[in-house]
């Protein structure tokens, strides 16, 4: 299958609110990575989300060009390709983009798939984040709306974020403290500025104590009940029932949450969940192992040759791409959307 049409992107995210599911959203950094994330949601039969943060659009583009636009356009044209080998539908996305970053990363490609999409052709990405948790709550709205006009003209859903994700993030550092929690106040006004799709569709991040990166357990309390609570308070503004879910949830941080956690926020309306910390962790651990038990192939050690075939880089990318795969089944697998790809629905 290509990558999702927008018309198959939002079949994508109402089935799993429906279905009481989520996908996995994996971030990627190179050729090698996106293959990994692609066999391994093939291999699990899930659809799933790629996407690139601001870091890794700079760092695809090379270390001599740094243009997260160029790397990030690089990477999904690439995907355009790749994917359509695959059986499942897969939708692109750029990760969180902090306000200063705006100007140089998010529209600029709302631009191009703007571009394309008046040539009649379909969206370069299928959604953008706009990451406004460090601006005042009114700011970071009144960004939203606008961003999300443009987005529902390019055919693109926004994903925004309220409240404040802890640890640190491509630079980014928030503190562990009551700021991680979502308000019910904040739930409402978003659905004041926002909607609830009627200006476009949008993806809310609401935070109930997500931190980037692996924790020990007690270091931070996941509050899953937040997000039924934000969920009640738009439906009540709203006017509907109170477990109608009206909002596509994100949940950030989720490397490291324990299974009954991740299970209670599907039941909640998640849609999509961040996993990058776990994902990176699987790439890069067979890598260290093969450099421990074939140091003497891959050191030219005491004027000796080595050994090509323990340092191509193939070798070991290989073994990389397999236990990144493996790790991205399992996440379809906690999440519950394995063997329910829309490819074999005909979509």
């Amino acid at each position: 299958m290509p990558i999702a049409t927008p018309e198959i992107y939002n079949q994508m995210l109402d089935s799993a609110k429906a279905g009481g599911y989520a996908y996995p959203a994996i971030n990627i950094t190179s050729s090698a990575s996106l293959n990994a994330a692609l066999r391994g949601l093939a291999d699990a039969g899930s659809d799933g989300i790629l996407q690139v943060s601001t870091g890794g659009a700079e760092f695809l583009s090379g270390s001599a060009v740094k243009k997260m636009v160029t790397g990030a356009v690089a990477l999904a044209e690439f995907a355009h390709v790749v994917a359509a080998e695959y059986p499942i539908n897969v939708a692109l996305h750029t990760d969180h983009c902090q306000k200063e970053k705006l100007g140089s990363f998010v529209r600029p490609l709302i631009a191009i798939s703007q571009q394309r999409v008046d040539r009649g052709e379909e969206p370069l990405f299928q959604s953008h984040m706009w990451d406004g948790s460090a601006v005042p709550l009114g700011e970071n709205l009144g960004i939203a709306a606008e961003l999300l006009e443009q987005c529902a003209k390019a055919r693109l859903v926004l994903e925004v974020e309220i409240g404040v994700v802890g640890g640190e993030e491509e630079g980014v550092a928030h503190e562990i403290n009551e700021k991680l929690y979502t308000t019910a106040e904040d739930f409402e006004r978003t659905v004041e500025v926002l909607g609830a799709g009627e200006r476009g569709r949008y993806l809310l991040a609401a935070t109930f104590g997500n931190v980037h990166g692996v924790y020990k357990p007690g270091n931070v309390r996941l509050r899953p009940e937040v997000l039924k609570m934000g969920q009640e308070v738009a439906a009540l503004k709203l006017g509907r029932s109170e477990d109608s879910h009206p909002l596509d949830l994100v949940f950030h941080g989720g490397s490291g949450s324990l299974l009954e956690e991740i299970r209670e926020a599907l039941s909640y309306g998640v849609v999509k969940m961040n996993v990058d910390t776990d994902m990176q962790y699987a790439f890069t651990r067979p890598i260290a192992g093969h450099m421990f038990t074939h140091y003497d192939g891959v050191f030219k050690i005491d004027g000796g040759v080595g050994d090509k075939k323990a340092y191509d880089p193939r070798t070991y990318l290989k073994a990389a791409e397999q236990s990144m795969a493996a790790r991205v089944t399992a996440a379809c697998e906690d999440l519950r959307s394995a063997g329910r790809t829309l490819a074999t629905a005909g979509s």
